[in-house]
């Protein structure tokens, strides 16, 4: 069996190199092939899965050594692969919800002249994502998630035409190159520390190192957490990047690129362990991000940002479950795996809707959507329900859980983590809510539009960024584009792609079941990630009603605000805080004014340092050697007269000299 753990990785790697390198002659057939090779990966992946059932708890950890990548004196770099039961969960949520998006995305991209590269770049991004999670040491793991950030960047700017696009995959690609640069310090740190990077080597031997270097590792490989998860404060290319297809933001969201932090964390559980101020920190990032994207979700009237948001704050729910240790690991990974499920099925119904729409990703010109697109309705609202944690769906379990462990934390770290937890979970049925009501009820807006319609203020992103625009329109006439907007005609999308939202709602409805309460996958990743059960101060059943009823608080603010009143199509300029959260509570202009203009301010002064003192001193000296030069020239005359004085005078002055020499 350990012969196929490779394979994993080889399937959508080949549909990479064959779908990028195969020229148009595979145009017609191309995405058939990405969506195949997808599927074959998760074939291999469930064959895998159910061979480790069949194997006690110590023998389920296999290996792969493939052949030595760097070998030299004092210094071994494999590509081996490390399949355990933390990987293999990552592996069937990768491969799984990534071929449903390759299907979905079949109907998606149909009339993208393009389509073809597109599935290239997705099966990029599944062989980077299933390198990053199946590599045995962090310098292999290193390559993959390197190489996510290259699929995230080809795919988000992948309609580079587009100002916005393209702006959009270099911030991403940037913001990520800081998180990257601490998991390199990380690595340097533990190869200097410890003679090697191998997972089993550095996490056997944490316990003996000191913990000011475990702490220095520790926050390195937080902060690389940071940029791929997009946690704060490295969580400002979030929102723009979805600019790129609907497809990849639920890739990216769901099954791929946000979870890779999660997972590095929980991998790493052995560090954290023996380094709390470090894996204090985390908590701190976790219980931030999740408050943080909880309000500036709130305020966005751009469906998919609405979602991002929503994205930003669950991965700071998994990221501060990581971060209280052996009570937490499980339950973040518990809720990263549900999160996959409904996340999914939210942005690909949120593609659906656009589908519908022309593209339209303001729901304040949507309303009334659910007798236009009745599946699309059903399986997003079975997606919402499972979000805000209603009883019986899979957020539910998952994120009861983190809040009864967040509580456990003891004294007042315990109640104060336990209170944000509790509070996100209002805001989150708050800002769902108000996705679900201003898209799916109320009047339909959209027939009440006029053709031209200036961008909403909270609509409108900050400067260098731009609402999606229409991939599949680029054949059209602009009279035809500019009727289409003028006049949309919501249908439900094709059966590609009402499949895939179908099968993501069923696991939006029974993944919380399936773990029954936890208690099966906490022993299904016990011998990986380790568990103590949590002790909250306050009975079980108290913090579940509470979690109800606080999510009960949300639905019902929200449906007095956009349920029982008009919805005006242009945003009212609204409170302070609901300014701020459009403007993404103002982290675009923080980095701009802190990291930009500083930049632009350090460049100026290099530049006239560089032209005033270095160019100054160099053009100088040249200038007065210059100028002694043409000075001295003038002596050489060719008068000989000129000359016979010059010899009269070197002698005076030498006879001067030694007369002078002997009087003294």
């Amino acid at each position: 069996m350990e012969s196929l753990i490779g394979l994993l990785v080889a399937a959508p790697l080949l549909g990479a190199a064959v779908l990028l390198c195969g020229g148009r002659r595979l145009d017609r057939a191309g995405h058939w092939l990405g969506t195949a090779l997808a599927a074959v990966s998760f074939a291999l992946g469930a064959v895998l899965f159910f061979d480790m059932l069949g194997r006690s708890g110590g023998e389920r950890t296999l290996h792969q050594h493939l052949f030595s990548w760097i070998p030299v004196e004092g210094f071994q770099a494999d590509v081996a692969f490390r399949l355990d039961q933390l990987s293999m969960t990552f592996v069937l949520l990768i491969t799984g919800v990534g071929t449903l998006i390759h299907l979905y995305s079949v109907g998606y991209m149909e009339h993208d002249a393009r389509r073809r590269r597109f599935f290239g770049y997705l099966n990029l991004f599944l062989a980077a994502m299933l390198l990053l999670v199946l590599a045995d040491n962090y310098l292999l793991l290193y390559v993959g998630w390197e190489g996510v950030g290259l699929a995230s960047f080809l795919l988000i700017g992948f309609w580079q035409h587009k100002p916005s696009a393209a702006a959009a995959a270099k911030k991403a690609f940037l913001v990520n190159r800081v998180g990257d640069a601490g998991l390199a310090i990380a690595i340097f740190l533990m190869f200097t520390t410890f003679g090697t990077f191998a997972f089993g080597e550095v996490l056997a031997a944490a316990d003996g190192a000191g913990e000011g270097t475990l702490t220095a590792i520790g926050l390195m490989l937080l902060l690389a957490a940071c940029g791929k998860s997009a946690q704060v404060p490295l969580q400002s290319w979030l929102g723009d990047a979805m600019e790129g297809p609907t497809p990849v933001s639920a890739l990216i969201h769901a099954a791929t690129m946000v979870t890779a932090g999660v997972y590095l964390i929980t991998r790493s559980g052995a560090i954290y362990d023996a380094a709390p101020n470090a894996q204090t920190v985390v908590v701190i990032v976790g219980a931030v991000t999740l408050l943080f994207g909880a309000i500036v979700g709130c305020a966005k009237d751009d469906i998919k940002k609405a979602l991002a948001a929503s994205t930003m704050s669950q991965i700071g729910y998994m990221v501060l479950a990581a971060g209280l240790g052996p009570i937490g690991y499980a339950f973040a990974i518990m809720h990263l795996v549900t999160h996959g499920f409904f996340k999914a099925g939210l942005f690909l119904g949120a593609g659906s809707v656009m589908h519908g729409m022309n593209d339209e990703v303001n729901m304040r010109k949507y309303g009334g959507l659910r007798r236009h697109m009745p599946i699309t309705f059903v399986t997003f609202g079975l997606g919402y329900l499972a979000i805000i944690g209603f009883p019986g769906l899979s957020g539910f379990f998952s994120k009861d859980l983190i809040i009864e462990a967040a509580f456990s934390a003891g004294g007042v770290r315990g109640w104060v983590l336990g209170g944000a937890t509790l509070l996100g979970a209002a805001l989150t049925a708050y800002y769902m809510t108000r996705v679900m009501l201003l898209t799916f009820f109320g009047e339909e807006r959209w027939r009440h539009r006029p053709t031209a319609t200036p961008a909403e203020p909270d609509v409108e992103p900050a400067a260098g960024r731009g609402a999606a625009a229409p991939g599949r329109a680029s054949g059209q006439t602009a009279g035809q584009a500019a009727g289409a907007a003028a006049e949309p005609h919501p249908h439900e999308s094709p059966r590609v792609m009402t499949l895939p939202m179908i099968v993501l709602a069923f696991g939006s409805v029974f993944a919380g079941g399936l773990f029954n309460w936890g208690e099966a996958f906490v022993h299904w990743l016990e011998p990986v990630t380790r568990f103590e059960h949590p002790h909250p101060p306050l009975p079980i059943p108290v913090i579940t009603g509470a979690t109800v009823a606080v999510m009960l608080l949300g639905v019902g603010l929200a449906w007095l605000q956009y349920g029982r009143r008009p919805v005006p199509v242009t945003a009212p300029r609204g409170s302070l805080l609901t300014r701020a959260a459009r403007r993404d509570l103002f982290q675009d202009d923080f980095n701009h004014a802190a990291f930009v203009s500083g930049g632009q301010h350090l460049t100026r002064s290099l530049v006239y340092l560089d032209h005033t003192v270095v160019d100054g001193a160099v053009n100088g000296t040249a200038a007065a050697f210059g100028g002694l030069s043409g000075r001295l020239r003038k002596v050489q005359n060719g008068f000989a007269r000129s000359y016979a004085v010059s010899m009269f005078g070197g002698a005076a002055v030498l006879v001067a000299a030694t007369l002078l020499m002997r009087a003294v």
